[in-house]
Parts: C-alpha cells; structure tokens; sequence
C-alpha cells in the first residue's frame, strides 16, 4: 500500500517539515547547468512511491527513459517523503538526490522562494518548450510560485464522490443520480446512515476534517469563490463568503448526522486510508470523498458491492458549476546543488512532457494524465468509470489551492480553525475567520 497522504492531508501532515527547506537555497540552474547530458553518467531520483504495482510503475518507466538515453542511468530511491527531502536539499553532497518528486503540492510555494529546487526556467527556454500547449492552467499554477517555475506537473489528482450502488439501492435511493447540491447531499447521507445503539451500522457520509479526505480545501473546491488570497497577497478568508457558507455547511452536515463526538468514536474504528479495509471498502460509509486512484485500491480489495463514481456537489445556488472539483498532483523537480542539472532535466522532461511516457504511467499508477495530449489519448487503459476523473481534471472551474512563501502552513492555520468550529469548541464563525485571516497574514509576513 502507499505509505504517503495525498493531496491537502499530506500538506498538512507535512508542516513539521517545511521548515527543513528554509535554508535550503544553495544553488540554481544557471550556475550549476554545465555537465554534458549526452556523456555517460549516472543520475540519482528520489520519490514517494512505496507501494509494489506502483514502485514497478514508476520503474518500468525509468527504463524507458533509459532506453530512449543509453547514456544516462537512474539510480532509484523510494518511499521518500518531505521530511526526508527536506533534509537532503539541504544537506547537499555527492550522496543526495540530483531529481526528486513530491506529493505535497502546496509546499511548492516554499519550494520556488527557497531555492529547495533549482529554477527552471533556462531549461524551458532552451528546449523552447510551450507549457500553455503541453500543461493545463491549474496544474501550471500549482508548479510554480510568485513567477519562479521550480517545478513541473507528473501525473495529476481529480477529487470526486465515491458510493455504494447497493446501498443506494436498499435505501431505496437511484444509484444513477447522486446528489448534485450540498442539500441533496445532506438527504442522501442522512437516508444512507443506519443507526446502531449509540454508534452506527453504516454510516453516509464521514463529514469530518480528520476523515480521511474531507479536508477543508477539498470542500471549499466546490464552493465558488476568489482564492485564498487577494492582488495584494493578504488572505481572504474572512471577507470572502464562500469560507463561511462553506464552512457553515459542513458542521451542519456533523450535526445532521450525529455530531462530531459520536462521529468521531465511529471513525476511530475504521481501517487504514491505504490498506484493504478502508471504510468504504468495507461498507462502513456508504459515499467517499476521494481521488481517482481509489478505483486501484477498490479493484485490488475485491470490494463485494457495485461502486459508483460522480463529481462532489456542488453550493445549491452553483448548480451550473457542477462537474468540478479539487485538482493536485504530483511535482517534479531538480535539487539546486545537483552537479548534473542538464542529464536531471532529460529525465523530469521526459517524465513530465513526453506523452507516451506520461500516458504509460499513468495507466500503471492508476492517477490523471498531467499533459493535455495524455488527457485525450486513446492509449489510455482505464475503466469505464475514470472518466469521471478525465473531466474534473478537464472542466474549467476545477481550483486547487494557492501557493504561499511559507507553503502550506496557511492551510493549516484555517484547518485548525474549521475543526474548532466542527467540535463547537468556537461558536463566533465571522469573528473567527477574521481573526484567522490575520494569523495567516502575520505568518507570511514572517517568513518573507
């Protein structure tokens, strides 16, 4: 199984070790491009990639880089997540990586104003690359901070609406219309959810923010509203509407279904997010807020019951909207102090923008396509219900989260505030958005 978080839950899992990237400015392309790629050599790739069909996805990928270039070698390290990264850019020496992948999209912003990962730019521009025809805007956004393109998109992340057909159908529910508003939502996970004394047999929905997924950033996705942050940098959640309506929402949903104490012994149960008994592989919960690489682990659980996929709903007055959803991904990038900068860039290159090679990937690692030619391909082998995925990652009001100077250490503080507010813990939500506004406005000045 995969031993990392996706997405926002790996951001904030992570913010014990973005400090390590503070320091870690010790180079750049242009002064560091000056090995010979068509020389033999070897090269050294770090990623996070631990579990077995994906560690030989990402392999038998690597060898057909090789073949296409007999001169360069890889020398594969796995199972690396940000903390070790961090340690490793900023240690430096022979021993460290020369091109690294990270899951953790929001530390990107930390990654580009750092230096933790050398500027792309001299790269793109010799190759005459033309991201607008390889790239989509979302994922174009998320690789790069304040104009520093330190990083490119390999593979992306589309979040969606999982749910048992079978049990849509004992709830004398239709299986081929799931909700497509937040109060439809609301009916349905209430009608779903089977009461056991003071617990559950089965649970709708699993509102809360430590249920796996259901972060914060992947709701507000569904809510139309103008980024975290405003022209002059200062954040915008406690102006902007869409956090409080978003935010009001989703404690009505705890309360709906129990309230957040009751909730929360219920998920003390459940199984590991990346093994077999994930809730609802198990039948636990009966809809799933969740990415396209669950199908991957549904298949390989050999789940008992017909699984449905569909967009997450959407705000009830956002109808038009509907289709959309929370984009993140993969990153990949070449460490600063790395003396073979020109053969690390044939490799993220051809990782990253080559189509036969981005589509290969993608069909063994189960995640979207990150070039628009991949995303139309016909070589792509997925099931029926991918393509699900394909058009949230297509659809033009898709968002992901902005990058900051301090990474994701913003999220945090607004997801820390939400589950107060989920626990009832703070009952003033305008005052508390405000107050969290300018938190997140004193931390970034901070680290500037």
């Amino acid at each position: 199984m995969p031993v990392r978080p996706r997405g926002t839950a790996a951001a904030l899992a992570a913010t014990a070790s973005i400090a390590l990237f503070a320091t870690a400015c010790t180079g750049s392309a242009n002064n560091a491009a000056t090995d010979d790629p068509k020389a033999a050599t070897t090269i050294t790739f770090w990623h996070g990639w631990a579990a077995p069909a994906e560690v030989k996805a990402i392999e038998d990928n690597v060898a057909r880089f090789e073949k296409a270039h007999p001169n360069i070698k890889v020398k594969l390290v796995g199972g690396i997540n940000d903390d070790k990264l961090g340690q490793a850019l900023r240690a430096g020496g022979s021993n460290g990586p020369d091109v690294v992948a990270s899951f953790t999209t929001a530390n990107v912003g930390k990654f580009c104003a750092s230096g933790s990962l050398a500027d792309l730019k001299p790269f793109i521009e010799k190759d005459k690359l033309d991201l607008d025809k390889i790239f989509p805007k979302v994922l174009q956004s998320y690789t790069q901070f304040e104009g520093k393109r330190c990083s490119l998109p390999l593979l992306s992340d589309a979040y969606g609406l999982y749910y048992n057909k079978d049990q849509f159908k004992a709830a004398g529910l239709d299986p081929e219309a799931p909700p497509k508003t937040w109060s439809q939502f609301t009916e349905v996970a209430k009608k779903l959810t089977r009461a056991k004394g003071d617990s559950y047999e089965r649970l709708g929905f699993m509102p809360t923010y430590l249920g796996y997924e259901t972060v914060l950033s992947h709701y507000m996705s569904q809510w139309k509203h103008g980024g975290y942050f405003d022209a002059d940098g200062k954040s915008t959640v406690g102006k902007d509407p869409a956090f409080a309506e978003a935010i009001t929402y989703q404690k009505s949903l705890v309360d709906a279904l129990g309230g957040f104490e009751k909730l929360d012994r219920y998920r003390a149960a459940f199984g590991d997010e990346w093994g077999a008994q994930h809730p609802f592989q198990t039948g636990q919960v009966a809809m799933q807020l969740d990415g396209e690489w669950r199908l991957n682990f549904i298949k390989n659980a050999k789940v008992g019951f017909e699984v449905g996929v569909a967009p997450l709903p959407v705000a009830d007055d956002d109808i038009a909207e509907y289709g959309k959803g929370y984009l993140s991904g993969t990153i990949m990038g070449i460490a600063p102090q790395s003396r073979k900068q020109n053969a690390a860039w044939e490799l993220v290159k051809y990782m990253t923008t080559d189509t036969g090679a981005v589509v290969n990937f993608a069909n063994g690692i189960g995640n979207v396509p990150s070039t628009l030619d991949a995303l139309k391909s016909p070589d792509l082998k997925f099931d029926a219900r991918f393509k699900t995925f394909l058009d949230i990652a297509r659809h033009p009001a898709s968002t992901t989260s902005d990058g900051a100077v301090n990474g994701s250490a913003y999220q945090e503080t607004l997801q820390k505030f939400a589950g107060q507010y989920e626990k009832g813990q703070v009952t003033d939500l305008k005052q508390g958005l405000a107050d969290t506004a300018a938190q997140i406005d004193r931390d970034i000045a901070a680290a500037k």
